[in-house]
Parts: structure tokens; C-alpha cells; sequence
């Protein structure tokens, strides 16, 4: 076994046994490279092995830290499975009370024993042309309030065209789909450097290389883009223009403008993953402004339920054959049952019910947070259903996730959205979706007595 790789075990085993806690700060590498007699370039693979293995997390301006969470990354990520603990922060599927009754009311026609079995019949890639209509208007943004509202500038004027339209399993199975279709093994993807973790998950079991994009406060910089390409050339970029996972916020008009303008001019094609968007339907795609070079993705896990997750890819002419042939190949296809519900609902107004409701539940406890996190430096947006909290200076974003576990109360990382492991914020992310209103109301309350609290008081 190679020293650096024996080295990096010793150092794991003394996290494992307790030696090293959670949160404790590791010396620089050029310390620990004086330290132990090695030179300064294996002291670097020792700490880049740490970071492999989920032991550690690296800070800007501050060092290398013990994880509180030590799950490696890699396909299981933060984000994926329930935490397990009794107020779960970080998972983000919104119910709302009235959508069971207003489901049930959709499925009693398909439940008569023509309809089911036609529903229960196989359908590919394609879906019917029944489907591909629903939500070529589902995603074009164009029901509001159960009524088709006239084409604006806002959001409204572009729409999806029903020959556009296929279908997966679920919103990250179409992620799945147009990535692999864009990007060969060994490509790059440019993606924001604070990324939605899924995208890194699937990144890696196709071989795909994550390229950073640089982020400000109003989202992706467009002449960064470039400047990545020019660098070493990307197959593809992948964004979230509105409500950004994990910051919250969404890409200005002109900013959106200037970045539709760079994907053109080098040739880009690009993934726009519009999972939120119903939060915020005034505001237009990217696929508005450079349609021919955009794979839009959306899906109705987040609108109606998470077992419902039925997932849409509206892809223009010249890569519809790829992505249709690698959702194929990928055995991504949906449910037929899943999405003749999904049609159903949409036609008949059930989407657009719980879709209003959802933007007023958002609308609420983002004021709740606010109200209980007063003081605090909060990004996102208004209609958001998280928050990006950048901590206090005494705090470390592991050490603040495990003041919180203590609490029982789960909440992310700035790592787990990470594109880079070394290159990670003092920030976490906190979903405001999933408990009841009280339960959120008295975990926020603990949060943020916690962060005014100091890391030595709690964590002894």
C-alpha cells in the first residue's frame, strides 16, 4: 500500500476511535508535512485521501476539519435518504393538507377497470400523445390558478411544443438522461460550484467530470463560464436559473440574457433543471431565450407528492433521439400508471390547486424563518422552500451539524453541495418543507439559539 495511503490510516483511525472529535481543526499541511518527516506533496495526498473518505472537509481561508457526518461521497448522498431523526431539515418534499383529498378525487375515473388496464400497460420514453400535450403546458408554465393565463415577458410567452416532450421515472432520472446524452465518459459538465447533490452522484457513475462555475450573490457568472470553457472545453453546462439549490435565488433577466448569450456562442448545450419552478412561475426559463440549445427538466415530485415522481425532459430537435435512446438504455422510462395520474391531474386542475397552495406554504415559512432567524445572514428567495444560512464566525459548518444532530434536528452541510470537497463555505442548508409548522417553528428557535451560542459550550 502506498505511505500516503497508510499515513491517511492512522489519522482515520484516530477519528474513528474518538482522538480526533468532530469539528477539531487538523494542522496545515505544511505542518503536519514537518511533523512527520514526509514531504509537503505527500502530506497533500494524505489530506486529499481524508477528503475522499469522508473524514474531512476543507474551508477557504480556514483549514481542514474533522466531518461531523462521515459518510463518504460518492452515490449515497446527503441528500438522498430520510435522516432518520425526529425533525428532518433536510430533506424537502412540501405536503400540503388539502392535496390527498384532491388526488383521490382524480384517481376514481382511472380506477374502473378499462381505464386501469390501459394504465397499466407499458409505455417507453415517448409516453402518449396525451401525456406529451399535459405537460408541454404543465411545464411552459402556462396553468395558474387551474386557468391558461396570455403569453407576458415575465414567464408565459415561451411554450414547450408537445413533440419536445419525453419522459423518465423521475425528475433525476431525466437528469440522468440528458446528461449522459450530452456528455460521453471522461467529458466535463460545467455546474455551479454550490451544486444540487444528485447532479455529483450521477456525474460519477457516468464517468462525467464536474467542472465549478463561479457563483456570486445573484448566481452564476456568465463571463466565468467562458472562461472555464476556454480553459479546458466543457460538453455541457448544468443550472437551476430559478431557485438555485442549494442558495435559493434566482438568475436576474439580464444575467439570465448574458448567459444564454455565452452558451451560444460557444456552442453549448445546457440542462435546465426547473424542479422549483413552479414556486415562481413569473419567471422565464433559460429554454425562453435559447431554446434550441436547452434540455429543460422538471417532474411533479415536488408540485404533488414524493411518490409520485414522474419526470418530463423537453428536448429540442437536435438531441431528441440521444436523450429518447439513453433513457432507454437506461431502463428510465416511466410508470404508465404514474403519468396517466399525473395527466389526469393536470387536466383537470388538481396541479394547478396544489401548486397555488404550495407557493402560500412557502410564502409562509420563509417569513417564519426570517422572523426566527432575525440577525442572521440568510440567502434565498421569498417563494423558497430552504434557506442558506452563512454561520457565524465562531462556527464551522460540521461542527454546527453536529450541535444540531445533539438537538435532533438534521440540516446540510455546505460539503454535500460542494463541487469541489476542499472548497467549501462555513454555511449549511436548511429545508423548511417537510415538519408541520410547529415542529419547524420550535426546531428554527433552536437553531438559532445554537448559533448564538459558541461551539465550546455545546459541543463538550
Amino acid at each position: 500500500m502506498d505511505d500516503y495511503r497508510l499515513i491517511a490510516d492512522g489519522i482515520a483511525a484516530a477519528i474513528t476511535d474518538g482522538r480526533l472529535r468532530p469539528g477539531e481543526q487538523l494542522p496545515t499541511q505544511r505542518a503536519f508535512a514537518r511533523s512527520r518527516g514526509i514531504a509537503a506533496s505527500t502530506a497533500g495526498r494524505v489530506y486529499r485521501e481524508l477528503v475522499r473518505r469522508g473524514l474531512t472537509t476543507g474551508e477557504v481561508g480556514r483549514g481542514t476539519f474533522v466531518r461531523a457526518d462521515r459518510r463518504p461521497p460518492g452515490p449515497h448522498v446527503p441528500l438522498a435518504e430520510p435522516a432518520g431523526t425526529p425533525v428532518d431539515l433536510e430533506l424537502n418534499y412540501p405536503v400540503v393538507p388539502e392535496q390527498s383529498a384532491l388526488l383521490a378525487a382524480g384517481l376514481t375515473p382511472l380506477l374502473r377497470a378499462d381505464a386501469l388496464d390501459a394504465a397499466l400497460r407499458p409505455v417507453g420514453a415517448a409516453g402518449t400523445a396525451a401525456a406529451r400535450h399535459a405537460f408541454a403546458e404543465l411545464v411552459s408554465g402556462a396553468l395558474v390558478s387551474g386557468t391558461l393565463v396570455s403569453g407576458t415577458r415575465a414567464g408565459a410567452s415561451w411554450r414547450a411544443s408537445p413533440e419536445d416532450v419525453l419522459f423518465a421515472g423521475s425528475g433525476r432520472q431525466a437528469i440522468a438522461g440528458a446528461l449522459a446524452a450530452l456528455v460521453p465518459p471522461g467529458g466535463r459538465l460545467g455546474v455551479e460550484a454550490l451544486t444540487y447533490p444528485v447532479v455529483k452522484a450521477v456525474a460519477q457513475r457516468l464517468g462525467i467530470t464536474l467542472a465549478p462555475l463561479p457563483v456570486d450573490e445573484s448566481g452564476l457568472l456568465p463571463d466565468a463560464l467562458a472562461a472555464v470553457h476556454r480553459s479546458t472545453p466543457l460538453n455541457a453546462v448544468y443550472v437551476q436559473p430559478r431557485l438555485q439549490n442549494p442558495l435559493g435565488g434566482s438568475l436576474p433577466a439580464e444575467r439570465r440574457t448574458a448567459l444564454a448569450d455565452e452558451l451560444r456562442r460557444h456552442d453549448l448545450p445546457v440542462v435546465e433543471d426547473a424542479i422549483w419552478s413552479f414556486l415562481r412561475p413569473d419567471l422565464a426559463p433559460l429554454a425562453a431565450l435559447v431554446p434550441e440549445r436547452t434540455i429543460l427538466v422538471d417532474s411533479v415530485a415536488k408540485r404533488l407528492a414524493p411518490g409520485l415522481s414522474t419526470g418530463v425532459a423537453v428536448v429540442p430537435a437536435a438531441f431528441r433521439d440521444r436523450v429518447a435512446a439513453a433513457l432507454r438504455s437506461g431502463g428510465w422510462a416511466p410508470g404508465g400508471f404514474a403519468l396517466e395520474a399525473a395527466v389526469r391531474w393536470i387536466g383537470d386542475g388538481t396541479v394547478a390547486a396544489v401548486e397555488e397552495a404550495k407557493r402560500a406554504d412557502a410564502t409562509e415559512r420563509q417569513l417564519l424563518a426570517r422572523e426566527l432567524l432575525a440577525g442572521q445572514q440568510l440567502r434565498s428567495d421569498p417563494c423558497s422552500y430552504y434557506v442558506w444560512w452563512e454561520l457565524p464566525s465562531a462556527w464551522r459548518a460540521e461542527t454546527f451539524v453536529a450541535a444540531a444532530a445533539r438537538e435532533s434536528i438534521a440540516i446540510t452541510p455546505a460539503g454535500a453541495f460542494a463541487v469541489d470537497p476542499r472548497v467549501s463555505p462555513s454555511a449549511v442548508r436548511v429545508g423548511l418543507a417537510s415538519p408541520p409548522l410547529p415542529v419547524l417553528s420550535r426546531a428554527l428557535e433552536t437553531l438559532a439559539r445554537i448559533a448564538r451560542s459558541s461551539p465550546e459550550e455545546l459541543l463538550e
